[in-house]
């Protein structure tokens, strides 16, 4: 089981540190900024042996080349966006299995957000680091991709265990579920889910991790079945999901 480490930095952004107790490896998913990294690994006595980028935005490789001068590290990151990550020395794709310690750490393409976005997935831990693809009741905005090309994204993560706890990569949950109560407000669980969200931040605390189980039961981009949702839309039981899906990118994106 990974010890996991999540970093609040910037203004909304999340870094996550991975450590193997058996092994003592030690992996960054998505360091934005080097320095608190530093100090979790000065302060544990741990060395890091990888970075692992999910896509190529600045607030996800920010601290790579510092990070990488300081401790040696690899950096781990899309072939497709071998030129848009700075110190990248592994390419990986849709499929590759990655190891720390004895942790499998899954690659799952997921273009949408950019065209070279993937998530990694963690079987034995039930772990899912989103990037930007899937946040906490949203999903990343489509600067490269299409809806078409996101929707089968989520697709695949839909399918993932229902237990698996996800570590998005920004704090967006308050914002994103005054957006899904447009939609879905006779949805209870996402009525108390709001409750809860809405105490937790004003005491300054995260809303994540989340898990997938409780995603698919609020997150309205998970949801494109929803009758109730469907309805709010103007859409039919029979207008195809990726359609609803579409509609829904379209109101956040206009949603203030």
């Amino acid at each position: 089981m990974l010890e996991i480490i999540q970093i609040p930095v910037l203004n909304d952004n999340y870094i996550y540190v991975l450590h193997d107790a058996d092994s003592k490896e030690t992996a960054v998913i998505d360091p934005a900024v080097a320095e608190p990294v530093i100090d979790i690994l000065e302060s544990k006595g741990w060395r890091l042996r990888t970075i692992i980028n999910t896509h190529h935005h600045p607030d996800h490789v920010g601290g790579n080349l510092k990070l990488k001068h300081l401790t040696g590290c690899k950096v781990i990151a899309a072939k497709a966006d071998r030129e848009r990550i700075p110190g990248i020395d592994i390419e990986v794709a849709d499929g590759d299995r990655l190891h720390l310690g004895t942790e499998v750490l899954e690659i799952i393409a997921t273009p949408g957000h950019t065209s070279g976005h993937f998530v990694v997935y963690c079987p034995d831990s039930q772990a899912l680091f989103c990037g930007d693809t899937l946040f906490s009741l949203g999903c990343g905005r489509l600067f490269e991709g299409s809806a078409a090309q996101m929707y089968q994204s989520l697709q695949k993560l839909k399918a993932l265990p229902v237990a698996t706890r996800m570590y998005c990569a920004h704090e967006y949950t308050q914002s994103n579920g005054r957006f899904a109560m447009t939609l879905e407000a006779d949805n209870i669980e996402l009525q108390a889910r709001m409750q809860d969200v809405t105490v937790l931040r004003s005491q300054n605390l995260a809303t994540l991790p989340t898990t997938l189980g409780l995603e698919l039961a609020t997150n309205p981009f998970l949801r494109e079945n929803s009758p109730s949702i469907r309805q709010t839309l103007g859409f039919n039981a029979e207008e195809a999901p990726v359609n609803v899906f579409r509609k829904i990118r379209q109101l956040k994106d206009e949603f203030r």
